[in-house]
Order: structure tokens, then sequence, then C-alpha cells
């Protein structure tokens, strides 16, 4: 095989590698994203249930949690770690959580994507309020 051939065709092998490790890494359905574990493994305190208003909802970007409150001493919580590419979401407007990855948009309430690439919901995480506290996780 003749030089030029042969770099021609190692051309081609690494573009088409390039290019499957962009749709590998970049996937609609993708569960995890970048992290193994979207969700708490151990029992994480969030602080003061009162944090969370009534019918609203509160990030708690550190942790990686969303947790909502639909009534009065009940709570919900959520992976906030995007479904799509697994970045963590940065703000709550309303009751819609946006990745500032992508654009992708959750329903604070229900976990489920409202705009992709999105197409998986968040992941739900137990939580419990404990002496005003708030605590997510495992025997949560």
């Amino acid at each position: 095989m003749s030089p030029t051939a042969r770099r021609t065709v190692l051309k081609g092998a690494a573009v088409a590698g390039a290019a499957g490790l962009g749709v590998v890494g970049c996937s609609t359905d993708s569960k995890l994203g970048h992290a193994e574990v979207p969700t708490p493994t151990a029992p994480v305190d969030l602080g003061p249930a009162d944090a969370v208003p009534v019918g609203g909802a509160k990030l708690y970007r550190e942790q990686r949690l969303i947790v909502h409150c639909p009534a009065e001493g009940q709570y919900k919580a959520f992976s906030a770690q995007c479904t799509h590419a697994g970045c963590v979401l940065d703000k709550v407007e309303g009751a819609e959580g946006n990745c500032p990855c992508h654009g992708s948009r959750f329903d604070v309430t229900t976990g489920k994507a409202l705009k992709g690439p999105a197409t998986v919901p968040l992941p739900e995480v137990p939580v419990r309020a404990e002496g005003g506290k708030l605590v997510a996780g495992p025997g949560a």
C-alpha cells in the first residue's frame, strides 16, 4: 500500500472513531449522564424544611437535588442532574428546572422532561422532614 493510500485510510478511521464517540457522549437517552450515580448514596441533610416554599421548589445545586413541597409537610425530591449529559441544573423558574448545558427543561413537581434534548425524567429521591430539617437519600 502506498504511503498516500495508507494515510487516507487512517484519516478515515480516525474520523469514524471520533464520530462514534460523539454519539455515545451525547445520547439523548442517557439515564446517568457523567456521574455513575445521580442520586445520593447516603442520607444528606438539606437544612430547614421551611426553606422550601409550599407550592414551590428549591434547588440544592451542591447536593444535586431539587425538592418540591406540594403541601405543608409534604416533600418530593428529584436528582438535579440532567438525564441528557449529566450537567447539574442551574435554576428553578416557576415549576421548571433548567439545564444550562443544552437547554433541557424538567417539571420540578414530577421530574418529567419537558424540553429536550433530555427525554428521560429526573430520578426521584426519597426525602423526609425530621425535626424541622429535610433529609434526602437512602433511608429517608
